[in-house]
């Protein structure tokens, strides 16, 4: 094998990538919504939904889909396109988000509430793979990074910078700021 060698990657039919996709939307909702309850902080996109739906009283579902396709807009100068994974994103995220705070109990016990945090993160990974790995397009928030990119930032500067600008967004809006929110900035 040399250091080209490219990894094959299967051609699924429709029906995989669809499975695909909203297996990894109701396994990325669920893991945020456990990162929430888990009350220990949040990244920076959820550190700005929560914060406005604390101010507002509306849902952190409501406020994922609201802002979802607010980011969308800025896709337009970016001459991205939206596929069904992307309208999907924007409508489901915040649908398996709200379901996930409703049905699972928030914890009181710290033990429980680090394992809700730490099953968040590893869902978000699984999540991002199982969505990404589908190819019907990208996250709202994922295609502005890929739009900056195209237009010459690196995709490291692109991200740092949108999370920069979210969370700082965000920060002011999240009372009281929690531990992981501060240490994950």
């Amino acid at each position: 094998m040399t250091a080209t060698t490219e990894l094959a990657i299967p051609v699924l039919s429709l029906p995989a990538r669809l499975a695909r996709l909203y297996a990894g939307l109701a396994a990325y909702g669920v893991g945020m919504g456990l990162q929430i309850e888990s009350t220990l902080g949040n990244d920076p996109w959820n550190t700005f939904h929560q914060g406005l739906s604390v101010r507002t009283g509306w849902s952190v579902g409501t406020w994922l889909v609201i802002v979802g396709a607010l980011v969308m807009l800025v896709w337009i100068p970016l001459r991205q396109k939206p596929g069904l994974g992307t309208i999907s994103n924007v409508v489901l995220l915040g649908v398996f988000t709200d379901a996930t705070i409703w049905l699972v109990p928030a914890p009181d016990h710290l033990a429980v509430r680090w394992a809700y945090l730490l099953v968040a993160v590893v869902l978000a990974a699984a999540a991002t793979g199982l969505y990404i790995s589908a190819g019907l397009g990208p996250g709202p928030r994922d295609g502005v990074m890929t739009g900056l990119h195209r237009l010459g930032l690196s995709i490291r500067m692109a991200r740092t910078l949108i999370e920069a600008t979210v969370l700082s967004a965000g920060f002011p809006l999240e009372k009281p700021v929690r531990l992981i929110t501060a240490l994950g900035s």
